[in-house]
């Protein structure tokens, strides 16, 4: 198994991030909260000259990692926009994204969205949904709505289910990536007891089980990625595992950066706040880490985990 993404997905990966720097980076999700009715103006035509919306994550190697790469430079700016979701729409459809979603209300990160999505829930079941709407602000909500269903679509294949996990922790994995280099930049220009944050020992120890945690992430997510280019019977299993790891690692990144940050860190002069906040959709749903954790268990039954998590070599 290769762990690093294609030099081009890379690529693609950083114009994006420079395009949505460009666009207005941290500025973007404090319009878009605002008003949510704008997320599309202010994201599609950013990402549209660099083919985003053009990729079909189904094709091959190449296109899906291109649309994770894109993903995490999506997450670096809490980009207010479903990239992960758009991304995972099946091709010829019609519809506008694809959402992983509990089995009872299910509810998205679609606030302003319009369109029809089509949501799958773990054992397949897929409908046409629309976005509802909650009278509370985006600030509170970070943008989850009631989702309506219009009606049941074909069945989900392991696949399709396994980009909708897939994506959106790439998109979490590019929050951690910004929310951790932006607490080791705070910790060495912070001055505590006459020296730098950075400069105690304590202090070390939890950028570093912050840092060990987003390391683990980026292999586990390219290992994810992997098993839906190569098929993989278990693919399903990998992605909820991925997601397993992935709110795992969140939890303890983002407790790091908040208790380094301390009262700062939930003020919105600093980039973790932003990050923070968006991030909880990614966390809780379709499933919170109990709930990921107790599907993966239910689909796996007696078999266990294959491939990687076993130290079993996958190559490509």
């Amino acid at each position: 198994m290769i762990t690093e993404l294609s030099p081009e997905a890379t690529e693609l990966g950083q114009h994006a991030r420079r395009a949505l720097e460009a666009a207005g980076g941290d500025t973007l999700v404090e319009r878009a909260e605002a008003d949510p009715a704008r997320r599309a103006e202010l994201v599609e035509p950013v990402l549209a000259p660099l083919g985003a919306w053009e990729l079909d994550v189904r094709a091959g190697a190449d296109e899906l990692e291109a649309a994770a790469a894109l993903c995490r430079s999506a997450g670096w700016w809490a980009t207010p926009y479903p990239v992960a979701e758009r991304l995972a729409a099946p091709i010829g459809t019609g519809v506008a994204g694809l959402v992983v979603v509990a089995d009872d209300h299910p509810r998205a990160a679609l606030a302003g969205m319009g369109g029809t999505w089509r949501t799958v829930a773990l054992d397949g079941g897929t409908h046409d949904a629309t976005a509802g709407t909650d009278p509370r602000p985006a600030r509170k909500t970070g943008f989850v709505v009631p989702l309506e269903l219009d009606g049941s679509a074909d069945p989900a294949s392991p696949e399709d289910i396994a980009l909708g996990l897939v994506l959106p922790c790439c998109t979490l994995l590019g929050m951690l990536d910004r929310a951790i280099e932006a607490t080791c930049a705070y910790a060495g220009d912070r001055e505590q007891f006459g020296q730098p944050l950075s400069r105690f020992q304590g202090v070390q120890f939890q950028l570093t089980e912050a840092e060990v945690e987003r390391a683990g992430l980026e292999v586990l997510a390219a290992y994810a990625l992997w098993s839906i280019e190569a098929g993989r019977p278990e693919v399903v299993e990998d992605a909820l595992a991925l997601r397993v790891a992935a709110l795992d690692a969140a939890r303890i990144a983002f407790r790091v950066a908040h208790q380094v940050h301390g009262a700062i860190g939930f003020c919105d002069e600093t980039p973790l706040s932003w990050l923070s906040r968006h991030s909880e959709p990614i966390r809780r749903l379709p499933h919170g880490p109990a709930g990921t954790l107790a599907s993966l268990t239910d689909h796996l039954g007696r078999r266990g985990l294959a491939g990687l998590f076993t130290g079993e070599e996958a190559r490509r």
